[in-house]
């Protein structure tokens, strides 16, 4: 489980631990807190290295030595189950209104253009921990408390039969490597958990972009919340001296939204009133339009203006369609259009298309479906510029 419900609370002590710590003397100078919401400042400034202990009054003391690498160097923690004793970290971005500089963060999740990670990691053969990521989303820019929006956690490896909060809901293949999925509802955020099948020690040019995008495909994380910091660090059950990160970088970089976020829109039809066709253009992924039960059902919208287009995302529900045309057109009645593209074969799930044209209005034509039902999608999005 993630322990995020109770070990969130700790941080409060963040800036005043941090005042405690006395600055290195050099850039390769050790420095060490043995104070359980310690804090070191790493790498310049770009990110910041926590202890963040907040279920044990075991002693534990963190170690920085230079660059973004930095040890668990005393700890013995013996909890046999229930939430883990601490989560030391290192972090970009803004914890709990603690920023480090630089970091580009906080980025609306719907304008994240990129966000690659790389993290190599010491682990013991002994002890109970995950070694994990952690991503904060939030319904506003800036928090000095507990995120509002979604937990992302990304699991590279564990040990001890430590597992993640909440229930199994699914194994997926996203950016190149199999996980299962976790989901879960703390108070007043949601949860979700990648777990890495098989484990790793080290991971590089991780595409956090598409577990982010996943986890809006699953209606865990809200589009038009903002990212607000990347963690990665030991949660620890047992054990725990000898964790190390011998080196760790995280980047996301923003560019522009989704030019149909927003627009008017029409749809050939509704299956009824809660489906209405503006909840695919609204940037919340637990909103949706649906059709009614028939083929050749679509969705259009309205750009405004003749736009470029370089890329749709589709995200279905589980009535998706079988075969289907994006189409683009400078006429609201299409009576010309041209097709940015087509299929037969349409297997659900969220469809990212590289598309090349130009035009006011797109439309997706869902020709024939796949099940059942009509056709429905949680967001239909057009990028260009």
């Amino acid at each position: 489980m993630s322990g995020a419900q109770l070990r969130r609370l700790a941080v409060a002590a963040l800036v005043g631990a941090t005042a405690m710590l006395l600055p290195m003397p050099t850039a390769h100078a050790a420095t060490t807190t043995c104070d359980p919401q310690g804090s070191i400042s790493a790498a310049g400034g770009e990110y910041t290295i926590q202890a963040n202990e907040w279920n044990s009054s075991d002693q534990q003391c963190i170690t920085y030595s230079s660059g973004t690498a930095w040890s668990v160097s005393t700890a013995n923690f013996t909890l046999s189950g229930g939430a883990p004793a601490t989560y030391p970290s290192i972090y970009k971005g803004c914890h709990w209104g603690a920023c480090t500089s630089g970091s580009g963060l906080p980025i609306q999740v719907n304008k994240i253009a990129s966000s690659t990670s790389s993290w190599s990691t010491t682990q013991p053969a002994s002890g109970a921990y995950d070694v994990a990521y952690d991503l904060w989303t939030n319904s506003t820019a800036t928090t000095g408390g507990q995120p509002d929006g979604s937990e992302i956690m990304i699991w590279m490896n564990s040990r001890g039969g430590v597992g993640p909060f909440g229930q199994k809901v699914a194994t997926a293949s996203i950016g190149g490597l199999n996980w299962d999925v976790w989901t879960g509802r703390q108070t007043s955020w949601n949860i979700v958990s990648y777990v890495l099948q098989g484990g790793a020690t080290s991971l590089n040019g991780l595409n956090v972009k598409a577990l982010i995008d996943d986890s809006v495909a699953r209606g865990v994380t809200n589009a038009n919340h903002y990212l607000l910091d990347a963690e990665a660090g030991f949660e620890i059950w047992k054990g725990g001296q000898g964790l190390a990160t011998t080196s760790f970088s995280f980047n996301a970089t923003a560019g522009a939204g989704p030019l149909s976020q927003g627009r008017p829109v029409t749809a050939s039809s509704v299956e009824n009133a809660s489906y209405q066709p503006a909840n695919a253009v609204d940037g919340n992924g637990s909103t949706r339009w649906s059709s009614s039960f028939a083929d050749g059902q679509w969705i259009q919208v309205d750009l405004g203006a003749v736009k470029q287009i370089n890329r749709v995302v589709l995200n279905w529900e589980a009535a998706y369609a079988r075969q289907f045309r994006v189409q683009v057109s400078n006429d609201p009645s299409f009576a010309t259009s041209t097709d940015l593209y087509a299929t037969s074969a349409g297997t659900g799930g969220v469809n990212t298309l590289a598309v090349s044209g130009s035009g006011r209005y797109v439309r997706l034509l869902g020709q024939t479906r796949a099940t059942p039902y009509g056709v429905s999608l949680w967001e239909f999005q057009v990028f260009g510029s």
